[in-house]
């Protein structure tokens, strides 16, 4: 049966689910979870089925005041009803688009809850979205995720809000500030989740947990973190995993101290420190990053100083993350779970700006391409020997120009996200687990990010365009709706997804005219998720093996390469 025919039955059927629901769906749904009762709203999906929607549910104490960059505390209990239908307030963050202070409000711990029935003995399957943002900004807001395109498979759809940049991220190493603030929240929001989702419906022992970029990276770091143990049940990291070069800050209480100084705070006392920081008004804390970051870090590497840590182990206290994550994958000691990976064509058309701006730089000092964890392992002269070596790799004799942007595109795009999604399912595949691996390389006019960085004429998907393809927003609900190639895509993307969800298999059965087949070391299977979907074999694999080789020369864990 084509794609086409398949929506169209699903149409009608959901057009005679509609009818029956909207005689007995209540306009103001109420639920009881374990803190009080909640009365969120009722809508309408895209395809006109209805769908219940709660919004700005509190998971977590406020972390205001002494509780600022500590660790989340349980919510509180309330008396009455809470309604919920409005989102709360996003996290205070900085917006690198406009370079602006968003002030939100530190009271920002909510999540919201999209499901199209209430009914416990349902036990729908459970999707909870991690955003992405570089850790820097963003939420879980239907404004940019609304449930629409993925609700229409029968899964409930949670999103949340975490704290971001310095507020999220800040570690003093010591016992109150050990770091991964902002990751200790999701877990907050995982065991609420947890606790109470089949109160909406939901099947509490079928959690998957996605996210796309740092929430990627943050969905594999989950995996590793034995605060997580138990809270979820399989996993889908979209452009980012927690090998990636820019994830983990090594130097995290020196940046914290960097950050006193450049506020006015001159102390070698981390206790001190805290206090202060615990004053200053929350927007003075936003976008520090670019005050206090160094020459070097600004020209290796991506710009990010606000990020997970491996943390200082006290006792008493819990940590997140206390082991390194490639030792964590070299070693099998990860949680054992079913994932799919994957990164887009051409993620870094998104760089655009950088590439042009820097192009000069890289020409005449290519040694910064070198990525921090080989930096850190090899001598001056043998970075300065590898940054040749990956320049010449890409454009040859010539220089970092115009005339070469799309394979400065591939460059980048390997350097931040190819390779290192490759290391991660090869290391990952040893489990006892599937791994599905994909390329997606969708293109169509729902591609507005390429667009909005004048690249249209590049081939391929640019990063957090998938997005677009698994949520609703306002930006796609017109092309969607005007645009049947557009729709069967968008039914396609979430139909691998949901499947997933659903049965730990993208692919149960015959219907979308492939099998993905989860990746081995001997055969490095992968989905290339476009028009048509192929199952094919050694994702990049010449860009793959030369970055592979610069890792095996540098005494890296690598792809093993040897097929038994």
């Amino acid at each position: 049966m084509s794609i086409v025919a398949m929506c169209l039955l699903r149409k009608i059927s959901y057009c005679r689910i509609s009818f029956v629901l909207k005689r007995n769906l209540s306009s103001n749904p109420i639920v009881r979870v374990e803190q009080g009762k909640l009365k969120g709203s009722t809508h309408n999906l895209l395809d006109g089925s209805p769908y219940y929607s709660f919004k700005g549910i509190s998971y977590a104490q406020p972390p205001v005041g002494e509780l600022r960059f500590k660790a989340p505390l349980p919510p509180k209990s309330w008396e009455g009803v809470c309604e919920v239908i409005k989102h709360g307030p996003v996290c205070p963050q900085f917006d690198t688009l406009t370079s602006q202070r968003i002030e939100g409000n530190e009271d920002c711990l909510f999540l919201n809850v999209y499901t199209k029935s209430l009914a416990p003995s349902d036990k729908l399957p459970v999707m909870v979205f991690i955003h992405g943002g570089a850790y820097l900004q963003g939420s879980g807001n239907s404004d940019a995720y609304g449930p629409d395109f993925l609700l229409q498979h029968d899964v409930i759809l949670v999103t949340l809000n975490y704290r971001l940049d310095l507020l999220g991220f800040l570690n003093l190493d010591i016992p109150e500030v050990s770091g991964n603030a902002g990751l200790k929240d999701q877990v907050a929001a995982l065991k609420w989740i947890k606790s109470n989702i089949d109160k909406f419906g939901g099947d509490s022992n079928n959690i998957t947990l996605f996210g796309e970029s740092s929430g990627g990276v943050s969905v594999t770091c989950h995996l590793i973190s034995p605060m997580s143990n138990g809270l979820f049940n399989k996993a889908i990291a979209q452009s980012g995993t927690c090998l990636d070069d820019w994830v983990i800050n090594r130097d995290a209480k020196s940046t914290a101290f960097r950050v006193g100084k450049i506020l006015g705070k001159h102390t070698d006392n981390p206790k001190e420190l805290l206090k202060f920081l615990q004053s200053v008004p929350a927007t003075d804390l936003l976008g520090l990053t670019f005050k206090i970051i160094t020459e070097e870090e600004k020209n290796r590497g991506l710009p990010l100083l606000f990020t997970p840590v491996i943390e200082k182990k006290f006792d008493n206290v819990k940590s997140f993350l206390s082991v390194d994550p490639l030792d964590a994958l070299v070693t099998g000691d990860i949680g054992k779970f079913p994932i799919i990976t994957g990164y887009n064509s051409s993620e870094s058309i998104s760089m655009i700006g950088v590439i042009r701006k820097k192009a000069n730089f890289r020409s005449k000092h290519p040694e910064y391409l070198v990525p921090k964890e080989i930096m850190y392992k090899v001598s001056t002269e043998k970075m300065k020997e590898f940054g040749e070596c990956i320049k010449r790799f890409y454009v040859g004799d010539k220089d970092f120009t115009a005339e070469v942007i799309e394979a400065q595109i591939d460059m980048l795009s390997d350097i931040y996200y190819i390779y290192n999604n490759s290391r991660f399912v090869h290391l990952y595949s040893k489990s006892d687990q599937p791994i599905y691996q994909y390329v997606l390389d969708y293109d169509t006019d729902l591609n507005s990010f390429k667009k909005l960085f004048g690249m249209s004429h590049v081939k391929g998907m640019c990063h957090t365009e998938d997005l677009l393809y698994l949520f609703s927003s306002k930006s796609t609900k017109e092309l969607y709706k005007e645009q049947e190639r557009v729709r069967e895509l968008v039914f396609t993307l979430t139909k691998l997804w949901t499947n997933f969800a659903k049965t730990s298999d993208p692919t149960p059965d015959q219907s979308l005219g492939v099998k993905w087949k989860p990746y081995t070391t001997t055969g490095e299977e992968y989905l290339h998720i476009g028009e048509p979907l192929m199952l094919e074999h050694a994702a990049n694999r010449e860009r793959v093996e030369f970055w592979n080789q610069l890792y095996c020369e540098a005494g890296l864990p690598h792809i093993d390469t040897h097929k038994s």
